[in-house]
């Protein structure tokens, strides 16, 4: 099934969504096999445009596309002319018309990869939304995906998922709510009252204000790091406080169901949503999660160029 950009979770549909995790189980083999490179896409391009710190995400991209064999080229908004007073949509026609396959964007403002994407001509390049915001971030949805059918086996219905803390500020949590409902999994959030959205049951879930009461019957439990950057007002007394009622330790995780498992999207803060006895135990399956980041963001990549040339070829 043809896919021009991936903007939001809600531009998937389940089967493509089951493609993305069969060509990602390969993609991972791959990684963990001497000759980590493939030729598949000798020959594409791929521009990384991130107006916001990143490590995981950049990196995993660049990672991926390199590991296809395309030519990848990294620009930040500190080394594009952003930094001149040049606007986001001149500096992605400008990049466009070098005539990229895939242009990767992450920006502080919500909408603007899905603007970028309505401006561009047909033929353009494809898009992917690497984070927009508060928005949503897709690629961390669908890389937690894999990680929790790992664990859980491929067949999640009926698995409860605990989001913890700031539920208001977090893309990462918007795109997982959306991708797991799409899975029939049951989605609980948990936080202080000024991090929760309103009416945010609407979307799917569950809302809890007590974090022992919402860690009963929890198979994944995925506490969030504060967006402080994103924060205008202080929405909790202090951190001292924020991590005395909200941050996860492995006294907490054994209220959960046995064998639960720990994400988290990263970066971690240790002390305050997660403790280092609980970050670094046999619970945690953080690493699991880059890993899968790399591989799922390669099953992505090969899908748009797919679509791409089965469109304009």
């Amino acid at each position: 099934m043809s896919l021009k950009h991936l903007l939001s979770i809600n531009d998937l549909s389940n089967k493509q969504i089951d493609e993305l995790l069969e060509s990602c189980r390969s993609f991972k083999e791959l990684l963990g096999s001497l000759n980590k490179k493939v030729p598949t896409l000798r020959g594409s391009s791929i521009v990384n445009l991130f107006f916001e710190n990143s490590t995981r995400t950049r990196t995993s991209f660049e990672y991926a596309g390199k590991r296809l064999s395309a030519d990848v080229i990294n620009v930040s908004a500190s080394s594009s002319s952003v930094s001149k007073g040049e606007s986001v949509m001149d500096t992605v026609r400008t990049l466009d018309a070098m005539k990229p396959d895939i242009i990767v964007i992450r920006h502080s403002s919500s909408g603007v990869p899905a603007f970028v994407a309505s401006q561009l001509p047909e033929n353009g390049a494809s898009i992917i939304n690497a984070g927009d915001g508060t928005h949503e971030h897709p690629t961390q949805a669908l890389l937690d995906l894999m990680t929790i059918t790992e664990q859980w086996g491929e067949n999640i219905k009926g698995a409860t998922v605990l989001i913890i803390g700031d539920i208001s500020h977090s893309r990462v949590a918007r795109s997982n709510i959306l991708l797991l409902n799409k899975r029939g999994v049951n989605v609980r959030v948990c936080g202080p009252k000024t991090m929760i959205p309103c009416e945010i049951e609407k979307m799917g879930c569950k809302v809890y204000h007590h974090l022992e009461d919402a860690l009963k019957g929890v198979d994944i439990v995925m506490p969030l790091r504060i967006q402080s950057e994103r924060i205008n007002d202080a929405c909790f007394p202090s951190l001292r406080e924020y991590s005395t009622l909200w941050g996860m330790n492995l006294k907490r995780y054994k209220m959960a169901n046995k064998g639960a498992i720990l994400m988290h999207p990263g970066p971690m803060i240790r002390g305050v949503e997660i403790m280092p006895d609980l970050a670094d135990s046999e619970y945690a399956k953080v690493l699991d999660q880059v890993t899968n980041g790399v591989a799922l963001r390669m099953s992505l990549i090969l899908k748009l160029a797919h679509s791409k040339q089965s469109l304009f070829n």
